[in-house]
């Protein structure tokens, strides 16, 4: 779908809100297709070794040969990180330590939307894991070497599945599989029922680990490592034709239709991970909320609300333990 749609903003954010990133080293979850790679793309350009954190697949393999066309100079390093598995991302963690002394930039990017009703092999919601949890867990294990960075960057993605309820403590927990079940077709394909419900969940959980974050920054007056987040809007994304063969959506919907391109999905993420002006607690994403140029947008209530951020923390503490800062 996306090679029917024209790139509108990716030039303008490249040209105005990124810098050189000669130097720095930048991690990426999820780069195999979409925002993740259109992000990793454009950070190689700016001269940063860029790690890529994909589970092993063929997909992983292909992409990292695409890139490395793409930037014929860029430095690209392929980590083996699965997010749905606690112990590989804890052992991605170590390959990460056993190379690099410092990171400059992490992307917590990577997604599933509207999956069925089922549990990861730790026994959590495979959404909730996913999309939040092991980002959770992926930021404390790396957060020693970010703050050894000049000027460190946590990078989270939301969405506009963000808007909704509060978040409820049952989601965070070793549920998977007992967490709505997967709904009717009808429900799932108005965006609405229990997989959209957990969905909505991940995306308002990263933004209030974003808010949250940033409260225990400035607590501890650490001014150098900047807690941001982005939303891409409505981007034409292989995550949506995964939730499309899953039943979680119509296939070749006439809300897709409206879609902008992956490349300006990313450029809320871009612009996070490169605007010279970036200050912590910044959102990015389109005005309008479904597409648009990547703005500084003013984050609702619901984000950095108090019950929001400590049912998330806790939750993701629980699951993996401590993030002391």
């Amino acid at each position: 779908m996306s090679n029917t749609i024209e790139t509108l903003h990716l030039n303008k954010v490249i040209e105005n809100h990124t810098q050189d990133m000669t130097g720095k080293v930048v991690a990426i979850t999820g780069t195999t297709t979409g925002t993740g790679y259109f992000c990793a793309r454009e950070v190689a350009k700016k001269g940063a070794t860029v790690l890529l954190l994909n589970r092993k697949s063929e997909r992983a393999e292909s992409s990292l040969k695409q890139l490395q066309q793409e930037v014929p100079g860029g430095t690209f390093d392929w980590v083996n990180c699965d997010l749905q598995n606690f112990e590989n991302v804890r052992n991605a963690v170590k390959t990460i330590y056993s190379k690099y002394p410092v990171i400059d930039v992490l992307v917590n990017n990577a997604g599933v939307m509207a999956m069925k009703d089922t549990a990861t092999g730790d026994g959590y919601d495979v959404q909730m894991q996913t999309n939040v949890i092991s980002h959770f867990l992926l930021t404390k294990e790396l957060f020693p070497l970010m703050i050894k960075s000049s000027q460190a960057r946590i990078v989270n993605h939301s969405s506009m599945a963000r808007l909704g309820g509060p978040l409820e403590a049952p989601y965070f927990e070793a549920k998977g599989g007992d967490l709505g079940g997967d709904g009717t077709e009808e429900e799932s394909w108005s965006f609405k029922g229990p997989r959209w419900a957990r969905y909505h969940q991940t995306k308002l959980a990263n933004a209030a680990f974003t808010y949250g974050l940033k409260r225990k920054l400035d607590a501890a007056n650490i001014k150098h490592v900047l807690s941001l987040l982005a939303h891409p809007g409505l981007a034409a994304t292989n995550l949506q034709i995964t939730t499309a063969s899953n039943g979680g959506m119509p296939q070749n919907s006439d809300f897709m239709s409206r879609a902008q391109t992956a490349e300006d999905g990313a450029t809320g993420i871009i612009r996070a991970a490169m605007d010279p002006q970036a200050e912590s607690g910044n959102f990015y994403g389109p005005t309008a909320g479904w597409t648009g140029f990547p703005d500084l947008l003013t984050p609702e209530e619901l984000l950095y609300d108090d019950s929001n951020i400590r049912i998330n923390w806790e939750g993701c503490e629980k699951a993996v333990g401590a993030f002391t800062i």
